[in-house]
């Protein structure tokens, strides 16, 4: 175990993490900022600081703001090393970072993970052509190298990102060949049990149906409750091929973007083995958290989409809460004090959540994408398709850890990224059992790929605090 070094270290420089490093600094909390990219804003406000004004202004105002907190951060003096890969983090909270090809550990009594969401996967047949990407891609492209796609674009998938994205691309002046909406007609009528809590955030159903008015006005084809999803091609992507109405439809396409949207980036929850609860809308799981932030392991709390998927703006509430929990439990504030200066700030995380409800529901991801065809390939570094792993279970596999065991499904260099949420789903309907019962991958350190030499740069080998084995097979 080494020293502490910090009072808090946050892991992420996103609107939760750069708003929790904010307040504690305030405190006085001696902190530390550790963050993969080379700028501030997290993926929803990358490159904010150095995005050129003709980016900047298709990206639009939601965009924009996260110039007030970035400035914010750079003038506050808090400590922040980007750059930094961190690849474990130790039940003693001694985290351990790559930056520059070196490797070093730094420790604080109080951590604050701020490590966002993912996309989810959309596992359909083709999804692996080159030419197919998710809408996300897309737009971290568009944020940080200015770059679109070329050729026919289509988009398929459900929820605000795509239609998002897909007004942004338009703007941009990509050729559109279509959209293709993929949630079910009854997710409407069970959204609407949610719309009078909705209407207590008219900003958002505004700025939706500005998005479909303008997409609707530009003539680009538009599909709804489209199923049996299929991208065509050799040796890339050449069309989409689906059914919606009753009737096939097929559109040619030198690019697909898919997106079903966003579930919390649980990796490095799940290295700590915390617990986590399956969520039966947002069908993705969600590590346990309580009022203050702080998970099951005393001292480690999970802020902004990490925890929960709820959008950038309340991203930042969650930050400055998790970051008081921590002044808290430093004793640098009082439990009145805290509980006084989170007051407010609760009232505007709960105005950011009145609209959660409604756009879980509406955009709730289709049966059919969690149980893909056989020959659908799953396991994108391992190859392993859908119906391997139903004979996985059918040979007795009780979980996904059983699964990766036998057949490899997992054990690429993303651990599981990718197809954690559907090799759980697939099991849980082969074995007729919850997902909370098939339960989830084991995660170990490294939690992305790191050089043998990057590992030797530390300066005391045997302070090396690895949480699990290396994996080596």
């Amino acid at each position: 175990m080494i020293a502490s070094t910090h009072d808090l270290l946050v892991i992420g420089a996103g609107p939760a993490g750069m708003s929790a490093a904010l307040t504690a600094a305030s405190h006085g909390l001696k902190t530390l900022v550790l963050d993969e990219q080379f700028r501030p804003g997290g993926q929803i406000y990358r490159n904010i600081t150095d995005v050129p004004p003709s980016v900047a202004a298709l990206l639009g105002p939601d965009y924009l703001h996260g110039q007030t907190i970035t400035d914010r951060l750079t003038r506050s003096g808090v400590e922040v090393r980007f750059g930094a890969m961190v690849w474990d983090v130790a039940r003693d909270l001694t985290v351990t970072a790559q930056k520059d090809g070196q490797s070093f550990q730094v420790r604080a009594p109080q951590v604050i993970a701020a490590t966002g969401a993912m996309e989810r996967a959309s596992p359909v047949p083709g999804w692996t052509l080159p030419g197919v990407l998710n809408a996300g891609a897309a737009q971290i492209a568009l944020k940080s190298a200015s770059a679109v796609p070329a050729g026919r674009v289509v988009l398929a998938g459900s929820g605000p990102l795509l239609l998002l994205v897909a007004c942004q691309l338009l703007d941009a002046g990509v050729s559109l060949a279509g959209i293709v909406e993929t949630s079910p007609l009854a997710n409407r009528w069970h959204a609407l049990r949610h719309l009078p809590a909705a209407l207590g955030a008219p900003s958002y159903l505004a700025k939706g149906v500005r998005m479909l008015w303008r997409l609707r006005r530009s003539g680009v084809p538009m599909f709804s409750a489209a199923t049996c999803l299929r991208v065509e091609g050799r040796e890339r992507a050449q069309s989409l091929a689906f059914t919606a109405g009753g009737s096939e439809h097929r559109l040619d396409a030198d690019v697909v973007l898919l997106h079903h949207g966003v579930v919390p980036n649980t990796q490095l929850s799940r290295l700590l083995r915390l617990e986590h609860d399956w969520e039966p809308v947002q069908l993705a799981w969600r590590p346990r958290v309580d009022a203050w932030g702080e998970t099951s392991l005393a001292g480690f709390r999970i802020a902004g989409d990490g925890a929960s998927i709820a959008g950038a703006l309340a991203a930042e509430p969650t930050g400055v809460i998790a970051a008081l929990g921590a002044a808290r439990a430093l004793d640098r504030l009082s439990a009145d004090d805290a509980e006084l200066r989170a007051t407010s700030v609760r009232r505007a995380l709960a105005q950011q959540l009145r609209i959660r409800p409604f756009l879980e529901t509406l955009y709730r991801p289709p049966q059919w994408l969690s149980d893909p065809t056989d020959e659908t390939v799953v396991c994108r570094c391992e190859e392993v398709t859908a119906g391997r792993i139903r004979e996985m279970a059918r040979l007795g596999c009780q979980g996904p850890n059983q699964t990766k065991f036998f057949s490899r499904c997992g054990m690429g260099p993303c651990q599981g990224r990718m197809c954690g949420l559907t090799v759980t789903q697939i099991l849980a309907t082969e074995l007729g059992k919850s997902p909370t019962e098939v339960g989830a991958y084991h995660i170990r350190a490294p939690l992305k790929p790191v050089p043998l030499a990057s590992i030797a740069a530390l300066t005391d080998s045997a302070s090396i605090a690895i949480s699990e084995p290396l994996e080596t097979t």
